[in-house]
């Protein structure tokens, strides 16, 4: 990959961090807090056209993108891709990571696959799906633009956005000085019954979370936190709003939630843990299954770019490149990264289903 130089370190944290990883606009109200997943108006689910336009216009008939992005980033990134690609029409099924992969679940059991395009927030699936050769190999035009290490061995995934799980608080409830410092500081007697999290059964960023918080301070942190009251609040929708509620003074929870409700005068504000935030370097792939091949490269092409890019920034969400400003009211990526929570993306491949297991057994379903 090319580097540059003033944002060098960051770059080799970030790699350090992906360790692991090498071998229609939407109608929906679904979002990674998993409620119901939603499809494109036309309520065309899945499948593909094969046909393509000549080189002079761009890529035509239909994909379908699976994703775990909020329906309102949808939103404003269709009408870009329209503009990008007019003969193209792109479908998209929405929901919870962990509501997406269900879906893909049962499809690759069925044998039919309905998505081309998918980016859900868990790097770890796309570990899966490469290994039971479900994602098709190909090096975007940018993808030596991308700051976070992705597939570089054989081009079947890179990152795309940038996530990051951090707390928050309510401002109304809770002072600048009395906020919490660290993930750790929540099992304190002081945060009792105070504290809701993302549910890792919904949510494939909370499972990112909850799994590295595990291997940070091993199982007994979410025995503390259960024996505090800490409460498991669903998905991040939802949390989000229990904090803004006030019903929570704190919350473990995505920073682009924080973001999004603190722009729209909510009362609250994010804290960078000290012993460190965990930052998630969501993917995007290509199904080895797609029927319009070229239409979901250009595409991918497209994300990756930095128009592309941009958009991801006005959904709250960090860039994976480095020409790329950080969402609005968020601190720059190299001011915490060096101390994050690193994630050992092949394990978690390999466990997601104890450690959701685990959590189940320690506190229990929402």
């Amino acid at each position: 990959m090319k580097r540059i130089a003033v944002v060098l370190s960051l770059l080799l944290a970030l790699s350090a961090l992906f360790t692991g990883c090498g071998s229609g606009s939407s109608s929906g109200k679904a979002s990674e807090s998993g409620n119901s997943g939603s499809t494109a108006s036309s309520g065309q689910t899945a499948g593909t056209d094969a046909q393509q336009t000549d080189t002079g216009s761009g890529p035509s008939g239909k994909i379908t993108i699976y994703t775990s992005m909020y329906p309102d980033i949808i939103d404003v990134v269709s009408p870009e891709l329209e503009k990008a690609f007019p003969n193209l029409k792109v479908e998209w099924f929405q929901g919870g990571t962990e509501q997406v992969t269900a879906k893909m679940a049962a499809e690759i059991e069925a044998g039919k696959i309905g998505a081309d395009v998918l980016m859900v927030a868990d790097p770890s699936y796309y570990i899966y799906l490469k290994k039971n050769n479900l994602l098709l190999p190909y090096k975007s035009v940018n993808f030596d633009a991308v700051a976070v290490d992705s597939d570089s061995q054989d081009y079947t995934y890179t990152g795309v956005r940038i996530n990051n799980v951090v707390i928050g608080y309510n401002t109304d409830l809770v002072s600048a000085a009395e906020a919490p410092k660290s993930f750790r500081e929540l099992t304190d007697p002081k945060w009792k019954d105070q504290v809701v999290f993302v549910d890792p059964t919904q949510s494939g960023t909370a499972l990112v979370s909850t799994y590295a918080l595990a291997q940070k301070y091993g199982w007994e942190y979410w025995e503390q936190m259960r024996d505090n009251g800490a409460v498991n609040g669903g998905g991040n929708s939802s949390v989000e709003t229990k904090l803004a509620t006030g019903e929570f003074k704190v919350a473990i929870i995505l920073e682009e939630n924080l973001l999004k409700i603190k722009d729209r005068g909510e009362p609250v504000e994010i804290v960078y843990p000290e012993d460190g935030c965990v930052i998630i370097p969501s993917p995007i792939g290509i199904l080895s299954t797609t029927q319009n091949p070229e239409a979901a490269k250009a595409v991918v092409d497209w994300w990756l770019s930095q128009e592309g890019q941009q958009a991801i920034t006005i959904g709250w969400m960090h860039s994976v490149r480095t020409d790329v400003d950080p969402p609005k009211g968020a601190r720059p990526l190299a001011e915490f990264n060096a101390n994050s929570m690193k994630v050992d993306w092949a394990d978690l491949a390999e466990t997601s289903g104890a450690v959701k297991d685990k959590f189940l057994q320690i506190m229990g379903s929402n």
